[in-house]
């Protein structure tokens, strides 16, 4: 995680305009809203605000390091690396 939240940081412009941002974010709101799932299961999960491209990798580092918290099962952890994987592909940084 911490490798893909620094290939952001190093990103040119042009390439976060292209997705790798929105990419990022839309991790960061997933990794938030099972965070909340987990902490708050009877409570409506809130969405995580774009705060601007260049806060992406922020958010998701942010995001992750919560979720890491609450995770219990040695296979929501492999799923989480892989949703990290799969979005930095996608995401082409």
């Amino acid at each position: 995680m911490d490798h893909f939240a620094d290939r952001l940081r190093a990103a040119p412009q042009s390439r976060l305009q292209r997705g790798a941002a929105a990419e990022a974010l839309g991790l960061a709101r997933e990794f938030a809203r099972r965070t909340q799932l987990v902490e708050a299961p009877e409570a409506e999960p809130r969405q995580m605000p774009d705060a601007g491209m260049f806060a992406a990798a922020d958010q998701i580092t942010v995001a992750v390091h919560d979720l890491a918290l609450v995770l219990t099962d040695e296979g929501q952890v492999d799923e989480a690396v892989q949703l990290v994987e799969e979005a930095q592909k996608r995401a082409g940084v």
